[in-house]
């Protein structure tokens, strides 16, 4: 009988996908704990997670370390190349694909992924999908009235909007990810057109976050804001400031993704902890918490911030996306807008 348990439990150890919640639950209670390297707001959302699966799963001890994807994917691949991998879990917009590349991101499905669309998850199980990010157009109320306001992208090109638009200079949040998802819209040979048009307008580059350029927009330095996070603006409005944003078409939709590492201490509790995340209990606290999840079925804590409630479209821009485009995304906007 011990030598049966030992071989259910070394065969759920190596198992790359789909485990019985209660048998993974016992592999990971044996593993004490589970860290968990990550991009989101520590106080927003990583402690309500930790906090909502400890209660869950009790036994196991939720570590993380919060930083930006860049110095996350850093942390990981040089802990793994000196043989000594910290991380279990993984997450970030740009993140994953550099450790992909290295192979140290382990293959997993995790079994809530069925309720998640494919552009959601990646086909090798190598992530999914966490939490959505739709950037649009934000505008100053007080400048400019709702009716007056851009729909489109053509309608940016208007002569009333020249000199007062801004967008942000930081990769991934600004005029980069505008150039990308213009380009993922229209084409090449479109796009590139459309891009020396809107050069015509003299949108302002603006050295800070996209968050920064909304604010500036609320304040009636710009009237409008491109490629700010549409649920920022959501945010404002509701403490009275006099800002609203564009379900402008098209919209650029970054992923926020979540993976196994390769090689990670607690194998098991980083299941545990992914499959949690990825759950409709796991996207509650994430839409509690005025994150975007991505469950289409779990709605955002404003519904129409999300495209099944309001009724827009997006482009979504995975990990494998950003990584073979971005750099070429970012050459193009500066020899055309800096």
């Amino acid at each position: 009988m011990k030598w049966k348990c030992l071989a259910a439990f070394a065969a759920l150890c190596s198992a790359p996908a789909r485990a019985d919640e209660a048998g993974l639950h016992a592999a990971a209670k044996a593993e004490k704990e589970v860290v968990w390297y990550t991009t989101l707001i520590v106080n927003q959302a990583v402690r309500p997670l930790i906090d909502a699966f400890q209660k869950k799963y009790p036994g196991i001890e939720v570590k993380f370390n919060r930083a930006d994807s860049f110095p996350t994917a850093v942390k990981v691949f040089e802990e793994s190349r000196a043989g000594a991998p910290q991380a279990d879990v993984v997450d970030g917009i740009e993140t994953q694909p550099p450790l992909a590349k290295a192979g140290l991101i382990e293959k997993y499905v995790s079994v809530h992924a069925d309720k998640y669309p494919a552009e959601l998850k990646d086909p090798d199980g190598l992530w999914i999908a966490t939490n959505l990010y739709f950037l649009t157009p934000g505008y100053n109320t007080g400048l400019l009235k709702p009716a007056d306001a851009p729909k489109t992208i053509e309608d940016l090109l208007n002569p009333k909007f020249k000199g007062q638009m801004a967008w942000s200079t930081a990769r991934g949040a600004g005029g980069s990810t505008f150039v990308g998802v213009v380009l993922q819209t229209l084409g090449e040979e479109k796009g590139m057109a459309y891009l020396r048009r809107l050069r015509e307008q003299k949108v302002v580059n603006v050295d800070i976050t996209a968050r920064a350029v909304l604010d500036q927009v609320i304040s009636g330095e710009y009237m409008i804001g491109l490629e700010i996070f549409n649920h920022h603006a959501v945010l404002s409005k509701d403490k009275g400031a006099p800002v609203d944003w564009i379900k402008m078409d098209p919209i650029a939709a970054p992923l926020q993704v979540t993976s196994l590492v390769k090689g990670a201490r607690h194998p098991n509790a980083g299941k545990l902890l992914l499959d949690f995340i990825a759950s409709e209990e796991g996207q509650k606290v994430l839409a509690d918490s005025d994150y975007l999840p991505a469950m289409p079925r779990v709605p955002a804590k404003t519904p129409t911030l999300k495209p099944e409630a309001g009724n827009f479209k997006a482009v979504y821009l995975p990990p494998p996306v950003i990584a073979r485009e971005g750099d070429r995304w970012l050459q193009i906007y500066k020899e055309m807008f800096r």
